[in-house]
This record gives structure tokens, C-alpha cells and sequence, in this order.
């Protein structure tokens, strides 16, 4: 059980989750000794690893660190194809697949550990495309909403410009400017850095396509963030409204990061936008603790009348 270290910040540690026989590797942070709220599950973006939400070029940038002080557990999660799961995945997952693994993994967790209200995604960029193929087949844990930064379903640069298997894409697209990030940001993020697997590069340019499909099917509140030097995706008046049109989902906002760039967890920004994801999730809980009695209402309602159409029918 993780403890506060002698400087008061929350201890992370690393985790392995049993996925049906494939191993996903991960970062904790509890909320311990309290009860956690609810377990914020972070999911990260292509070429990169679970490390991305724990920014340690400053205090106060991990989300880890942060979600724990202010009573959630956090649970960063390598995507499937990524960290441990890797030689097990050698090509990869398609989103599918993705989805399929990380409800496997989160029913692990949930085994043996307390997970409060329930789960809460922050994802970024190509972890904002499982999060919501795995809200959009949900196998039956509490899923409170999805808070994605760095996506979108326009693309603002040419299919060929795209991360593929011969690289990550154009460096600059994926930071902005340098100013927007510690100095140190840089040389830490490079033991982020990971392959993109071979499926996760096939399915890349086909997002605009899938999106229509998964989204009808997200019936969970999402917020979308685009950062200021954002420079994958549209995220002008028109691409906005495409992205929230075939959404399914009860509450859906699109906000803005000032000052940062496309990787918004490793800048100055981090904290700014960890914040505003964790001030989503409290309308979650809000709205989620608000329906509860009003679920249980229309149980017994419903059990009322079908006990009076028993008691009215003839024998």
C-alpha cells in the first residue's frame, strides 16, 4: 500500500494488471489512508509510455501525484503493445483488441483494490482513441467519463505526415514551442519514448472513419482539450462541430490550453490542465451521485407496477 513520502507527495509505484494472460504494465499513486473517490485511469498516447502522466521536470506536473493529494487513485496504464505487454503484442492491438485488454485489466485492479465510485479516463492523443472504443464497449464497471487531450477527428496535417512505423512524425508537431516546456522535460521524455506498433500505425490514418461509429456508441460525459499549439488535428468552428455531432454522450465540452503544446502533461501547462480534467471529473461524481437515487426510484416504480398488474390480472 502506497504511503505519503517524507516530503508529503504520494508515492508512485510501479504495477502489473493480469489483462487474460497478458501482462499490462502501469504506475500507481494512491489515495491512502483515505478511501480513493474514484480511479482515474490514465491512458497515453502513441510512442509514448505511462511515465508521460507522471512529469517529474517539475513538482506539481504529475497527475499521479496531484489526483492522490486531492483524494483519487491514479492508475497510468502502458497501452496494450506498450511496456510489459510488449513482446506478448508484438504487432500490436486494434482498437478493439485495446479496448478488450484494458477492461480486462481494469477488472483486475478493481479485484484488489477499492475503486470508489468508479473509473474516470484522462487520455491523450491516440490513448483518447481507446478510451473512447472502450467506453464505447463497456463490460460492466463504472465508467464516470472521459476527459481526452490532443485529439480530434480532422486532421490538420496530410496522411503522409502522419507517426509511422519509421518514426514518430514531425518532432516539432508533437511540442510546439520550447518555451511552453521545462528544460528538462526533454531529456526525461526521451526514456518515454517507445515504438508505435505495427497495428496502432495501420489504424492511424483511418480515425475519421471510425470515429462516427465509436462515438454513437459513448454514452458516458467527455471533454475534449485542444492545446494552443496544438498542430495534429482541426480545431476550428467547423471540426468542432463534427467532433461532437455523432457523440452519443449526455455532456460533452470542448476547452482550450493556453500556453501549451500538443504534449500538454509534460509542459508548464500540466498542472494547469490536470486540474481542469480532475474539476471535470467532480461534475462526473456530482452528476453520478445525482441519478443514483433517481435509478432507484425508477426500480421501484417499475416493481410497483409490475406487482399491481399481478395483483389486477385474473387468476
Amino acid at each position: 500500500m502506497a504511503e505519503l513520502l517524507d516530503s508529503g507527495v504520494p508515492e508512485v509505484r510501479g504495477i502489473t494488471l493480469d489483462a487474460g494472460g497478458i501482462p499490462v504494465s502501469g504506475l500507481v499513486a494512491e489515495s491512502w489512508p483515505r478511501p480513493p473517490r474514484a480511479v482515474v485511469v490514465a491512458v497515453h498516447g502513441g510512442g509514448m509510455r505511462a511515465g508521460y502522466f507522471d512529469s517529474r521536470s517539475r513538482p506539481g506536473l504529475s497527475l499521479l501525484t496531484l489526483g492522490a493529494q486531492l483524494g483519487y487513485t491514479v492508475l497510468a496504464v502502458d497501452r496494450p503493445g506498450y511496456g510489459r505487454s510488449a513482446p506478448y503484442l508484438p504487432q500490436g492491438q486494434t482498437l478493439r483488441e485495446q479496448a478488450v485488454t484494458l477492461h480486462a485489466a481494469l477488472a483486475d485492479f478493481a479485484a484488489t483494490h477499492d475503486t470508489g465510485a468508479g473509473f474516470f479516463m484522462v487520455a491523450h492523443s491516440n490513448g483518447g482513441k481507446l478510451a473512447l472504443a472502450a467506453a464505447a464497449h463497456e463490460r460492466g464497471d463504472t465508467l464516470l467519463g472521459l476527459d481526452i487531450s490532443g485529439l480530434g477527428n480532422r486532421f490538420a496535417v496530410y496522411p503522409h505526415q502522419l507517426p509511422g512505423a519509421t518514426g514518430h512524425g514531425e518532432w516539432r508537431r508533437h511540442w510546439g514551442a520550447l518555451r511552453l516546456y521545462p528544460p528538462d522535460a526533454f531529456r526525461l521524455g526521451r526514456a518515454l519514448l517507445s515504438p508505435v506498433p505495427a497495428s496502432e500505425v495501420a489504424e492511424g490514418p483511418l480515425w475519421p472513419e471510425l470515429y462516427p461509429g465509436i462515438a454513437a456508441r459513448v454514452r458516458v460525459p467527455v471533454r475534449f482539450t485542444f492545446a494552443e499549439q496544438e498542430q495534429w488535428w482541426r480545431f476550428d468552428e467547423e471540426a468542432v462541430a463534427a467532433l461532437r455531432h455523432p457523440l452519443a454522450a449526455p455532456k460533452v465540452l470542448v476547452d482550450h490550453q493556453p500556453d501549451a503544446g500538443h504534449n500538454i502533461s509534460l509542459g508548464w501547462a500540466a498542472r494547469t490542465y490536470h486540474l481542469r480534467a480532475l474539476a471535470f471529473l467532480e461534475e462526473c461524481l456530482l452528476a453520478h451521485d445525482a441519478a443514483v437515487p433517481e435509478v432507484r426510484r425508477r426500480t421501484a416504480e417499475r416493481r410497483a407496477a409490475a406487482a399491481l398488474e399481478c395483483v389486477s390480472s385474473p387468476a
